[in-house]
């Protein structure tokens, strides 16, 4: 049994579990037929199996990837203790079920595997003559016992294959200890002049000297003498203090 039938003969079986008990007092669990073969063949795809109770229609299907499951349900009525018979795409059929040739009978909840054999008469086959061999004599051939040779030298051997290409670079090494201070460069050439810097502030006055002696009496000029010898005297003071403020200046 393949497994298409196993899986139609379960479907079937689900389906007598899933009727409701209670939809009707007189609804009963159908009679299903699980198909087997069609003239000792699985049955042809699109080929149509009816089944007929007291000459009516009751129930048909169309077989698809080599199998069918027919269910034959009385609905309102009483099929039980009635034969069922088949028609294969409208031809009638032998049936044989679970093995045991003749139409069935209607049971309830039953589940049969059903092989169905279509009444077509194949035609006779028309007999033909058979051809009257002619015997020619052949010579017997010689029959020459065949000698394993000698095992061949071995080949050169073959050129050696090309490189491989390089392989990735390595990851960098560990740091190495630092190297000796190095010598002492070359003093520099000398660098150009600054500029010249700011004036320095002017220092503090320093203190008076001394008062000096004083000078002799000199004669008694003219009027004239003594004029001439003032302006001498603001001259030699009005130098004297340029000097000293230039000396602090500097």
């Amino acid at each position: 049994m393949t497994k298409l039938k196993m899986l139609a003969m379960l479907v079937g079986l689900a389906m007598l579990l899933v009727i409701p008990a209670t939809v009707s007092a007189q609804r009963v669990p159908p009679h299903t037929f699980v198909g087997g073969t069609i003239d000792g063949a699985a049955p042809a795809n699109g080929a149509v199996v009816t089944a007929l109770v007291g000459g009516t229609n009751v129930a048909s299907v169309t077989v698809a990837d080599g199998a069918f499951l027919l269910t034959v349900d009385q609905g309102d009525e009483s099929f039980g203790g009635q034969t069922i018979s088949f028609l294969v795409d409208d031809v009638a059929a032998d049936a044989t079920t679970d093995g045991v040739a003749g139409n069935p009978i209607w049971v309830t909840g039953s589940l049969n595997i059903l092989d169905l054999t279509t009444a077509v008469v194949a035609p006779a086959a028309t007999a033909v003559p058979e051809p009257v061999a002619t015997v020619v004599p052949t010579a017997a051939p010689a029959i020459i016992a065949a000698v394993d040779g000698k095992d061949g030298k071995d080949g050169n051997d073959g050129t050696d294959g090309a490189d491989g290409t390089d392989g990735a670079d390595g990851s960098d090494g560990a740091r190495g200890p630092a190297g000796a201070d190095g010598a002492d460069g070359a003093a520099g050439a000398p660098g150009t002049p600054g500029d010249t810097g700011p004036a320095g502030s002017a220092g503090i006055n320093g203190n008076a000297g001394a008062t000096g002696p004083a000078g002799a009496d000199g004669d008694s000029g003219s009027s004239t003498l003594g004029i001439v010898a003032l302006i001498l005297a603001i001259i030699a003071l009005a130098g004297a203090g340029g000097a000293f403020m230039l000396g602090r200046r500097s």
